[in-house]
């Protein structure tokens, strides 16, 4: 669109920012296909930013939902018929100066951890999510856990184990978790990396495993509970608003809600709303939100419970985080506010007004 014309549009225009160098690098492609795909054309103008797996910028051309394929696979993207061609890092900066906001469907590290946050801060481009300091927190799950126990949240006990520390732990703090552990990465998202460990003599293999996707390994005690995923999304005004809880049942009794459960038809069961007692919802609906206000989180946030029975009481149990989690039209996130009336394109509106009334952020 010539400038002239695109000055005089009333459209909003928008970036979408996607793929990125993670292991979650489909899963971005996943939900970023979603957004193309319902973002209402008559209001936004989008332009889209498509980082492939090893790095390379490439910024395309929006050619409607039905091609949102197309645009996430990068056939969208050809190098050599002078329309979009591969381009940099320093291309996708001129493309972001002509938005209005962005939208950073990254999930994982490089993306979910503050980095991409950490350049629109300085291309003074709004965007919707969090920002640099609440972004790197949430990713970082021991810090995660720290803050929001420091405001009363209950968390799992566990052992950080960092860069050059053994593959093992104390007699001691294995008397004191039990088993069985779970051993994850400290900053991945997807449960990519964990494992669920029931014989010490498999905690080796299980750290070695984590550390292919982090330096700094958590080993947690088993948390029995139910598993109850809570929504929270920020409106224009600053204000909060939690979602209808949603309940994780596992299909098979065995195993544990991990990536091909996450990721694969017919394995797990969505409960929405969550068939709970009034007064849990309130305790987990109230834990979502000061651990939304504790991380200093912005446009939303998934936030993942165990509502357990400790020493008589129930208690939610913060199990993890997400500053961006899984957007396709049949994740979580957007199941639970499909749930309280609030269907996706809907929800992608009220994610970019938030972000175009809080105007540009500096980290």
């Amino acid at each position: 669109m010539p400038d002239n014309a695109r000055m005089q549009s009333s459209k909003v225009r928008v970036a979408v920012i996607f793929g990125g160098q993670s292991a979650e690098h489909e899963v971005s492609c996943r939900s970023a296909a979603s957004v193309f795909r319902f973002l209402n054309r008559s209001r936004y103008e989008v332009t889209p930013i498509r980082i492939t797996r090893d790095g390379r910028w490439q910024v395309g051309v929006d050619t409607g939902p039905d091609t949102a394929d197309a645009i996430v696979s990068g056939a969208a993207y050809p190098e050599a018929d002078g329309r979009s061609p591969i381009s940099t890092l320093t291309d996708a900066l001129e493309a972001l100066k002509s938005v209005q906001a962005a939208f950073p469907v990254m999930h994982g590290p490089y993306g979910e951890d503050g980095t991409i946050q950490a350049l629109l801060d300085l291309a003074g481009v709004p965007y919707v999510g969090s920002g640099v300091p609440a972004s790197a927190a949430s990713m970082d799950k021991e810090f995660t856990k720290k803050i929001v126990a420091a405001e009363g949240i209950a968390v799992a006990d566990g052992v950080v184990l960092r860069e050059g520390d053994a593959e093992d732990i104390s007699p001691e703090d294995k008397a004191r978790l039990g088993l069985p552990v779970f051993v994850k990465p400290s900053c991945s998202g997807s449960s990519v990396g964990v494992s669920r460990v029931d014989d010490w003599a498999d905690l080796p293999r299980a750290v070695r495993h984590a550390r292919e996707h982090d330096t700094k390994v958590l080993i947690e005690v088993a948390v029995v509970g139910r598993e109850v995923d809570l929504s929270v999304l920020q409106n224009p005004d600053g204000s909060i608003e939690v979602g209808p809880a949603l309940e994780i049942n596992l299909k098979s009794q065995e195993g544990f809600f991990d990536f091909d459960a996450k990721y694969t038809s017919g394995m797990v069961e969505f409960r929405i709303p969550a068939e709970l007692d009034p007064a849990h919802l309130e305790l987990l609906s109230d834990a979502a939100r000061r651990a939304f206000r504790a991380l200093g989180c912005a446009g939303l946030l998934r936030a993942d419970f165990f509502l357990a029975e400790i020493d008589g009481r129930t208690v939610p149990v913060l199990n993890e985080v997400n500053t961006l989690p899984g957007f396709t039209e049949l994740s979580q996130f957007p199941q639970m506010w499909r749930a309280a009336g609030v269907e996706y394109p809907e929800l992608l509106d009220r994610l970019f007004t938030t972000a175009l009334a809080a105007g540009p952020r500096r980290s």
